[in-house]
């Protein structure tokens, strides 16, 4: 097919232009997709350029896409998640990257505890300060995680921060560092507990500031499968 042709090609291209920019050439980021509104038949080409691992931002849909999708992708949840909602994803999804609450990760880890399983999370870290995003403030993050690793039912494995969205990727570009820093800062402290491996940062407008930066993880829906259209 023409259009899949086209469309491999271009993640191949986005592929070499990560590998271009980042930190460090010899552990490139990884491009985890952001599938959200994307149909089955969009999403299951990504296999094709070796992609094993999607991001959703809400339960319902993966509920939706998982009997299609779960044997080939494992599932990122990425979005704000309710309380109410974790038991449609505690068994379909493999990393919550989202946990910013104590009520949250309480919740979570009762459900998995129930389930059998450990479930992988990242703490998600408001660089901005926004009001209106989840995550917490820099100065929480480690006492933070802190109180997660004491949790059984998980496994706090790194930061997923969530930047401020900018016309010029370079002003936010500090933000990025900051993130970076309070990983690093985070792995330092050698918490029992948690396995600091992922800092999951950058999105389509500014994945390269994000890539030069360290993250370990590029969250792009975009670039990927292109501008949403909205009805």
């Amino acid at each position: 097919m023409e259009g899949e042709k086209e469309f491999l090609s271009n993640i191949e291209k986005l592929k070499a232009d990560v590998l271009a920019c980042c930190r460090n050439p010899e552990h490139p980021p990884r491009i985890l997709p952001v599938s959200k509104t994307q149909p089955i038949e969009r999403i299951l080409p990504l296999k094709q350029a070796g992609f094993t691992a999607i991001g959703e931002n809400h339960a319902q849909e993966i509920l939706e896409k998982f009997p299609a999708l779960g044997a080939d992708f494992e599932i990122h949840m990425i979005g704000r998640l309710q309380t109410n909602k974790i038991k449609y994803i505690i068994n379909r999804v493999c990393l919550v990257q989202s946990l910013d609450s104590i009520h949250l990760a309480q919740a979570l880890d009762a459900r998995a505890q129930a389930c059998g399983i450990v479930m992988p999370v990242l703490v998600q870290l408001n660089t901005g300060r926004e009001a209106q995003k989840g995550g917490l403030p820099p100065e929480e993050i480690v006492a933070f995680a802190r109180e997660c690793a004491r949790l059984p039912g998980l496994s706090v494995r790194g930061l997923m921060a969530v930047m401020p969205k900018a016309e010029d990727p370079e002003s936010i570009r500090p933000l990025f560092r900051q993130a970076r820093q309070l990983f690093e800062q985070l792995r330092a402290e050698a918490i029992d507990g948690v396995d600091c491996q992922e800092l999951s940062m950058g999105m389509t407008h500014d994945y390269r500031v994000a890539a030069q930066e360290g993250a370990t993880m590029l969250r792009l829906g975009a670039a990927i499968f292109g501008e949403r259209k909205y009805h």
